[in-house]
């Protein structure tokens, strides 16, 4: 498995729990925590051609696909009403993807990349965690998770 962990919309994939899953081999074990089949959470990514259930019908994935851009924040449009309702919906993880898109724009996709990993290991022992992870599953040390960032924008 070689997952891609930028998206389209500004999400870093690499934090994604489903990704987390099927690099670690917990696909079963967390389609049965989350009573779905193990075939809905196969995912390597938005950018590659197996995803997960949720995103199967991602309006951005799609748009940016058929446009033929790598990001939203490469469109003329951007950043259009649907990338804007998204980083205001309910879910913590979304409240990123603008200042996300920013940064890739200033800097670069490889500096993000590099700081997105830096951002979702933890910061005792290094080990990745996913966006809703609150402690470290490797020394069980506090984590910065998606809901305290969001809070923190």
């Amino acid at each position: 498995m070689n997952p891609i962990y930028d998206s389209y919309c500004g999400l870093y994939c690499g934090a994604c729990p489903v990704i987390v899953a099927n690099e670690l081999g917990e696909v079963e074990k967390r389609a049965v925590e989350w009573q779905m089949k193990p075939e809905e959470l196969r995912c390597f990514g938005c950018r590659s051609e197996t995803i997960a259930v949720f995103c199967t019908d991602c309006g951005m994935r799609l748009c940016a696909r058929n446009r033929g851009m790598g990001s939203c924040c490469e469109c003329n449009e951007y950043p259009c009403e649907i990338l804007k309702n998204f980083r205001a919906d309910e879910h913590p993880h979304h409240s990123t993807v603008l200042k996300n898109l920013e940064t890739i724009r200033e800097k670069g996709l490889d500096a993000w990349l590099e700081e997105q990993r830096d951002r979702w290991s933890c910061p005792v022992c290094g080990a990745r965690f996913a966006w809703y992870d609150a402690k470290c599953g490797g020394c069980g040390a506090a984590l910065y998770d998606c809901r305290a960032e969001e809070r923190n924008l």
